[in-house]
């Protein structure tokens, strides 16, 4: 710690800025991703933001970067992927969603990411039917804001 702190304040004394703060964090990476390529549609992004070597956890996907652009590149003109809550600790993040399209019914799921070295390197998820009417009354999601 006394060393992170001197560090800082030696860059701010010759001028510069301490490079923790150009630090790209795991969870800005996978937000950027998942807005870029998923919400956007801008499947090319998939080079920028996937490992090539890429590992999937989902048992109807295979792993692989080229699967996930192939995949992705014929999604149904109806897809939608709506990120609400985005939660990041170190190498891991989750992002709970709405995904229309992929499916005969929308789904809400968490998706989680591993990055490594700036790129996402493995991915898991939970999906289930989207419930309307709710017992406590409440909604699964709630969009991002």
């Amino acid at each position: 710690m006394k060393h992170t702190v001197k560090a800082a304040l030696l860059c701010l004394a010759v001028g510069a800025a301490p490079a923790a703060a150009f630090a790209e964090t795991a969870k800005d990476v996978v937000s950027k991703a998942v807005t870029e390529i998923f919400v956007n549609g801008d499947t090319d992004a998939i080079d920028t933001y996937f490992a090539e070597d890429y590992i999937q956890h989902n048992p109807r996907i295979q792993s692989g970067r080229a699967v996930i652009k192939e995949l992705f590149s014929h999604a149904p003109a109806n897809f939608k992927y709506e990120p609400g809550m985005i939660i990041g600790d170190g190498d891991l993040v989750a992002v709970h969603a709405r995904i229309t399209g992929f499916g005969p019914k929308t789904l809400v799921g968490v998706d989680i990411f591993r990055v490594e070295n700036g790129l996402i390197a493995e991915h898991w998820d939970v999906l289930q039917e989207e419930v309307l009417e709710t017992a406590s009354g409440e909604p699964m999601f709630t969009p991002m804001q």
